[in-house]
């Protein structure tokens, strides 16, 4: 019923700048980017995005504004657009350049053997497009040569390495004008060769495909690169000293890829569809580029294009081999961290973002910075802590994601539900969650401790037990033991490792009879203030413990929280 206000078909699938407006597709104009770009862009600029954001679209606006090829013909399709009503001084710049338009998106392979089979046919067709410049008169003959050579796919691995650089040039030469690279999915082979384990052997090619291009290349006016994860400059751009990174992290470019609130808005009212906003905005919005809050453009015009139906059409999007790979080998602690995320939790963690993959299976913080970069979290907060490392707190966007987190992350998890109870049973100590912590505890001591383990020096026993325990707080608490602070010697005390985590005392005690737990616990707590315990955390800066007498007899316990 809501559809009989639709005038324009949704683009989906339309990734082709002409084509969107040609046929009169219903879009949103993000030709405010082109006027960004001439404003003051880098000599490379590098953006990345997860998949189905808009990335291949909006270089291929680029490519129809700046291509001296049809400049007229296309200047048509900037009519009325935010580019046109800028003014004449961007619009003189339609039409100004030549332009180098490809993707690495299809260039993957079995092996090394095959990328390079794949690179040959990719840079073929490039090369084709061009064709006049095998009879300009700016070429060499030797320059002609090396065109044919490509043309033909008969280059060797070297000469091939050469072949994007030449193209810029040769196109320098022709036009008397510097050529505009719009390179588009160039961490697609490389995804492919971690995957398929040639790495090595790709990253060597493109490095010297890319540094060519982009490096030594001074006929290249500016280059524009997008793809998903940021691979590490060292890996890649070494030497790349003009290199700007726009990730999802950036302020520069963030309300380009996907919609804003207010293009949403503007799409539903084009459409009739006002009445949606409200859970549109649940199920597709909650992204976070930079400090911009963003749509998924994909899955709000699938949602319309489906007779506004609410399910997670960017799901199954991409491919999660990297990520199955990172999943398959996690431990205990990151399973945990992960099932908080699905909880609604917030997980803080480093952050990386120039990723290694020789590193992917080494490098603690990789598996969060993945699924930043590909889309599963957002990152609601970013800050530096006291060694200037950079950390951010790390969010499910929206219920969209929170459907694809939970097919596409956890199911594809190894289990360790046993250890994963361990953790948050301290994880509820360290919260000052009692009740959560004795559950846990009795629970523990009920299906795990045999009352004959318990029946000799108990108390040590008990002390053992939680002190074994503590390894799961590992990097967050230091553990001290039968330490002097206040006026006696406290049992147990977690002291934090990071600031405004709390502090926490455990007294314990056993008892020859159940009557007598509460009673015990009770006194162990009061003797945690009769004898200062906090004494040394509270010297040593933290400002709130937790405080935990606890009482033993064989498999029975109580616990008592101040």
């Amino acid at each position: 019923m809501e559809r009989k206000n639709m005038r324009r078909a949704m683009p989906i699938g339309v990734d082709d700048f002409s084509e969107l407006i040609t046929k009169n597709y219903c879009f949103v104009d993000k030709t405010r980017f082109i006027k960004e770009i001439l404003e003051g862009h880098s000599k490379v600029t590098l953006i990345t995005r997860p998949r189905r954001f808009g990335k291949t679209l909006n270089l291929s606006m680029l490519r129809y504004f700046f291509s001296i090829e049809n400049g007229e013909k296309n200047r048509e399709l900037f009519a009325g657009l935010d580019i046109q009503r800028a003014g004449e001084r961007y619009m003189a710049q339609q039409g100004s350049r030549p332009v180098v338009f490809l993707s690495l998106k299809d260039v993957q392979a079995r092996d090394f053997a095959g990328l390079l089979e794949k690179m040959a046919e990719l840079m073929g067709q490039i090369y084709g497009r061009e064709g006049y410049l095998q009879n300009s008169d700016a070429l060499s003959p030797q320059e002609k040569k090396y065109f044919v050579a490509v043309l033909d796919e008969a280059c060797t691995p070297g000469k091939l390495q050469s072949a994007l650089a030449n193209l810029i040039k040769n196109l320098r030469k022709h036009y008397g004008q510097k050529p505009v690279l719009l390179l588009d999915e160039y961490d697609a082979p490389i995804i492919c060769a971690w995957e398929r384990g040639y790495y090595d052997e790709c990253i060597d090619f493109m490095r010297g495909f890319l540094s060519e291009a982009l490096k030594t290349n001074e006929a290249l006016d500016f280059a524009v690169l997008t793809g998903v994860t940021r691979v590490s400059k060292e890996s890649i751009f070494s030497g790349l000293n003009n290199l700007r990174v726009c990730s999802v992290l950036s302020e520069r470019y963030s309300d380009i890829f996907g919609f804003t609130q207010e293009e949403a808005d503007r799409l539903l009212s084009m459409c009739g569809l006002e009445a949606r906003s409200a859970d549109l905005k649940k199920w597709y919005d909650g992204y976070l580029f930079g400090s911009t809050e963003i749509y998924n453009p994909w899955s709000v015009i699938s949602f319309i294009d489906n007779d506004c139906k609410f399910q997670p059409y960017w799901l199954n999007t991409s491919g999660n081999s990297i990520l199955k790979a990172l999943l398959a080998r996690i431990d205990a602690r990151k399973e945990a961290d992960l099932l908080g995320l699905l909880r609604g939790k917030t997980l803080s963690t480093p952050i990386r973002e120039n990723i290694v993959y020789a590193d992917l299976n080494s490098d603690r913080s990789t598996l969060y910075m993945m699924l930043l970069t590909a889309g599963y979290l957002k990152a609601v907060k970013t800050w530096k802590d006291e060694y200037y490392e950079d950390w951010a707190a790390l969010q499910i966007p929206n219920l969209e994601i929170r459907r694809a987190y939970s097919l596409e992350v956890m199911e594809n998890i190894v289990p360790h539900q046993g250890q994963i109870v361990l953790m948050d049973m301290m994880e509820a100590m360290t919260e000052g969650r009692g009740e959560d912590f004795a559950q846990y505890l009795a629970e523990l001591l009920r299906d795990f401790v045999s009352f004959h383990d318990s029946s000799h020096n108990p108390e040590s026993f008990y002390h053992g037990l939680l002190l074994g325990l503590s390894v799961w707080l590992e990097g967050r608490y230091r553990v001290k033991s039968n330490r002097e602070s206040g006026y006696g010697r406290f049992d147990i005390a977690f002291f934090p490792a990071k600031e405004n985590l709390p502090g926490v005392i455990l007294e314990l005690k056993t008892v020859k009879e159940e009557g007598g737990l509460e009673e015990a616990a009770q006194g162990a707590l009061a003797q945690i203030e009769a004898k200062a315990y906090p004494a040394e955390l509270s010297r040593q800066g933290v400002r709130s413990v937790w405080r935990y007498g606890i009482a033993f007899c064989g498999k029975k316990m109580w616990l008592a929280q101040e």
